[in-house]
Order: C-alpha cells, then sequence, then structure tokens
C-alpha cells in the first residue's frame, strides 16, 4: 500500500505542478501561515517554513531543566552511543543543557555483551541460555550461585543502574526530537529507548536477587524504578516511547506478583508498597503524542516535500528504483487545504484518546479508522486520479488537498493498537493494587476475603473496576492463593486466561500462586 500512495503522489507531482526552480534562490512558500494549517507559528528557518524540530523541543522542553530531567541521568548511565555508530548529534545534548558524555566510562551494558567482553563465552547458544536464565532471574527470587553469571553483570553494571535509581525520581522528562540526516522529524533515532527496556530486565533480576537474600525494601526499590521509568518514557513526545513505556510497566507488573507470594512480607510491608503503588501517577494518555511529535512530524514532513521535492521521499521510503521522481520544489501547490484537514484529524484523534472512558474512545476511533479507510478508497485509482491532477484547469487549492491526503494516509500512525496497550496497561496497575490489598488482608486475617467488598474502607477506599467491561472485576478466592481478572479487550470472559495460558485468553489476571 504505501508504494502504491507513493507511486500516486509521485505521478501527481512530476507533471506541471513540479518543476525545477530557475535559480538558486528559495522557492515562496506554498502554503499560509496558521493555526488550522501549520498548527504553530514560528520558529521560522531561513527560507520562511516552521522549523518544526525547534518548535517541538520548545513545546516538549517547556519547564524542564538539566537538574529535572531524567533522561539527562539516562544519557549519562547509557553513555554517548547506547547502539554504537556515529552518536546523537551534538545540538541533542545541549538541548538537554548537558554535557556528552565521554567516549570511555562505567556505562550500562547488555547481558550478552557482557558475556562476550568480560566472560570470553561466545558460542550462541550459551548466549541464548544466559538470555533465559536472566529472564527467569526477573520473575523468581534466586541466589548468586545459582546464576553467577547473571550476578558477575550486575555487579559490573552497580554504577549506572544507581543512576537509573536517582535519576528515575526526578519529575520531568525530555528527550529532544534532532535528525540525524536530513530526513526532517521522522528520520530521528531513539536509541536510548530500546535501551531502558535492558536496564529494566537488570533492575528485576536485581530485586528477585534481593528479594531473595532478604533485602526487601532494596528490592522494592528496584521495581519502582522501572515503574517510574515506564512513566517516563511515556511522557515523550513519541508513540514509540508510550508503548515502551507501557512494556517496562508490564515487566514491572510480572515481577512484583511475587512479593505477594512472601510469607516474611507482613501486613505493615504489604500496605507500605501498595501505598507506593498508589502514589505512581497513570501513565500519560497517548493525546499528547499526537499534539507532539506525531503531529508535528508529518507536517513537517509536509514542509520538507514542499521545500525539496518528491525526493526526499525516495530518501526516506522504501520506494521502487525504477520510478523516475523528478527534481525540485513544488510549484502551482497550495498546502493549505491538506494541512487543514491533516490537522482536522490530529484534532479528532488527540480529542478521542483524551476521552474519560474506553467505550468512548473506541466509538470516536471507530469512527476515525472508517474514515481513514473512506479515504484510502478514494484514492485507489492512482492513474485516473493522476490524470486529473495534471489536467488543464486543476486548481492549485484542489492539488493541494489531494497531496496532503496521500500524505495522511502514508504518515498517520495507527493508534488503536497503542490505546489498547495503554488500556491493559492501565488494567494491569488496577489489578495490582488490588491483589496487593487483598494479600495485605490475608496477613492479618489468615484467610483471603469472601469478597473484594471486604477490603473497604481499610484496606482500599474504593475498589478498582474493570476498565473494559466498566464492571467489576472477577474475584475467585480459593485456600491457597486467589485470582482476580478483567475481561480484556475481547469483551468476553475468558476465565482469567492470558496468552500464555492453554487454552488461550484475553483477560488480564493477578494469580496467586503464579505460574512458574
Amino acid at each position: 500500500m504505501k508504494h502504491i500512495l507513493l507511486f500516486v503522489l509521485m505521478a501527481i507531482l512530476a507533471g506541471p505542478a513540479f518543476a525545477e526552480p530557475k535559480d538558486k534562490q528559495e522557492p515562496k512558500r506554498n502554503f499560509t501561515i496558521g493555526k488550522d494549517t501549520t498548527y504553530v507559528t514560528g520558529p521560522l528557518d531561513k527560507d520562511g517554513r516552521i522549523d518544526y524540530v525547534a518548535a517541538l523541543s520548545e513545546r516538549m522542553g517547556k519547564g524542564v531543566t538539566s537538574e529535572t530531567n531524567a533522561n539527562v541521568m539516562i544519557w549519562t548511565a547509557l553513555g554517548p552511543k547506547p547502539e554504537g555508530g556515529k552518536g546523537q548529534p551534538a545540538a541533542f545534548f545541549k538541548l538537554m543543557g548537558m554535557t556528552e558524555p565521554p567516549e570511555k566510562g562505567d556505562y550500562f551494558i547488555e547481558l550478552w555483551r557482557f558475556a562476550k567482553e568480560h566472560l570470553s563465552v561466545e558460542d550462541r547458544e550459551e548466549l541464548e541460555e544466559l538470555e533465559e536464565q536472566c529472564a527467569t532471574a526477573a520473575r523468581i527470587p534466586w541466589a548468586a550461585k545459582s546464576h553467577p553469571y547473571i550476578a558477575d553483570w550486575l555487579k559490573s553494571i552497580e554504577k549506572p543502574l544507581a543512576l537509573f535509581v536517582e535519576g528515575m525520581k526526578r519529575p520531568h522528562y525530555f528527550s529532544p526530537m534532532v535528525p540525524s540526516g536530513a530526513g526532517g522529524l521522522i528520520s530521528t533515532l531513539l536509541p536510548a529507548v530500546q535501551k531502558c527496556r535492558s536496564a529494566t530486565r537488570a533492575l528485576t533480576a536485581r530485586a528477585m536477587l534481593r528479594l531473595h537474600d532478604g533485602k526487601t525494601d532494596a528490592a522494592w526499590e528496584d521495581l519502582m524504578t522501572c515503574h517510574r521509568l515506564a512513566r517516563n518514557l511515556a511522557k515523550g513526545s513519541t508513540l514509540i516511547e508510550a508503548l515502551v513505556g507501557m512494556a517496562i510497566e508490564q515487566i514491572a507488573f510480572k515481577t512484583g506478583v511475587d512479593f505477594l507470594e512472601r510469607p516474611e512480607l507482613d501486613s505493615k510491608h504489604l500496605m507500605k508498597f501498595l501505598g507506593d503503588l498508589k502514589s505512581l501517577s497513570r501513565l500519560p494518555e497517548l493525546g499528547a503524542s499526537m499534539d507532539g511529535a506525531e503531529r508535528f512530524g508529518f507536517l513537517d514532513t509536509a514542509m520538507q516535500v514542499d521545500r525539496h521535492g518528491l525526493n526526499f521521499l525516495k530518501d526516506i521510503g522504501d520506494l521502487p528504483d525504477q520510478v523516475r521522481i523528478a527534481k525540485g520544489p513544488l510549484e502551482h501547490m497550495n498546502w493549505d487545504p491538506g494541512l487543514r484537514k491533516a490537522n482536522k484529524l490530529f484534532d479528532r484523534v488527540s480529542a478521542a484518546l483524551r476521552l474519560d472512558t474506553r467505550e468512548k474512545r473506541e466509538v470516536e476511533l471507530d469512527a476515525i479508522e472508517e474514515e481513514l479507510l473512506e479515504l484510502k478508497k478514494s484514492i485507489k485509482e492512482s492513474v485516473d486520479l493522476a490524470n486529473v491532477l495534471m489536467g488543464a484547469g486543476v486548481t492549485p487549492e484542489y492539488r493541494g488537498e489531494v497531496v496532503g491526503k496521500l500524505l495522511l494516509t502514508y504518515l498517520t500512525p495507527s493508534v488503536r493498537k497503542v490505546q489498547t496497550a495503554s488500556d491493559r496497561s492501565e488494567q494491569s496497575h488496577r489489578n495490582q493494587q488490588l491483589a496487593f490489598a487483598i494479600a495485605a488482608y490475608q496477613r492479618d486475617q489468615k484467610s483471603y476475603p469472601r469478597s473484594l467488598a471486604d477490603l473497604t474502607p481499610k484496606y482500599l477506599a474504593k475498589i478498582p473496576g474493570d476498565l473494559f467491561s466498566g464492571k467489576e472485576m472477577f474475584y475467585r478466592p480459593n485456600g491457597n492463593g486467589f485470582l482476580i481478572y478483567s475481561v480484556g479487550v475481547n469483551g468476553i470472559d475468558d476465565e482469567g486466561r492470558w496468552y500464555d495460558d492453554e487454552p488461550r485468553g484475553d483477560d488480564p489476571n493477578v494469580r496467586v500462586p503464579a505460574k512458574k
């Protein structure tokens, strides 16, 4: 589909609407600056177009200092090149108000790299075995002698992990979007984000080691660091950061379940941990991301195409080599109709994601998805459409409207899956709070509550509900433990089964004793 849409776009603009510049002067703007078109009115670059890189940095970095920015600590822990290569542009660190970390230092390294460089482990099967050990170590309390390589790895990265623990207590998260090349905002790299998942694996493994060793409070602090890291990343301007934040939240949630089964934890401990969970903010709603890098990235791409022509799309897109792309800036084009349509769509999506119930969000997202499907259908006759647009009497406004639609179908992110992941994370957070309250009750009463209502008001002021059904969650106590669950995305009671159960289900749950 991507190839078809871009081929149509190139066919449309390769004719009279697209021409080589007659001199070296920058072309005139083919759009009007305003809230309904460019969304922001500045800052402007040297040729009078919106500098969306600077605009987004101003927007996301407002009120953030290097002393309050958790991301400064993340990069201090990871070093200047988390994934190797040439690293981030100098402007990235300047915008965060920090000096680029030196090339060498006590930085976080992943397990596989530690095994190769310090343990001389090169065999692929041995490396995979270590990764499996690490996954197990993040779920079950373990002794250092049972996984000595994992223990050595954790000892080697104590300093960067300490930076994560300290940094996640900071109130802000700002990661500047600085393109690494000429690709504009959508070509910005996020090398630290995935490394945060690796750091989460280390923190959860260390939490289970500490739990085994009786260092309960230190173990819990590692877990809370993961929860805080998830929320900081989700404050970022991109949906990618939000998704990784949700993934980290799920990792921390799964590890936290094991605390419920520790007999040495009395009601006082469990209520303290419950208070910590309740103090966590909700994961930021996704409307901010849509109004951030997603919207700005779309508008920046329009500016780049207006400036450079369709060669810009060839640089960032996966286009067939045989397709000829004319060179030069766009002419006889008025972007305003297309920009207005795009901003209206982003407004609708952002508003939908900010609605206070899942039911309301789903209704609005259904309508938006249907509109996008109709938009794609309206441009499927590529050859006829191209002929119409290149024919006599075609206005710059009509041309801009159609090109805007084409870019919209190519660049608009699919928010439904991201919102579903966000809803699952929120439900897991509710489940975990409820589970700690149940466990605290059991420590006091020596049995599990007969119903969730027994938890109020001593253990919970209010019983959290099922986000997916709008009703009460299911609760199944038994002599040795309990099961609580939500109906999940499919809205069906799968009797508490999850994706790793057989038969498979779709119910976010907490099961005690947990499956090992």
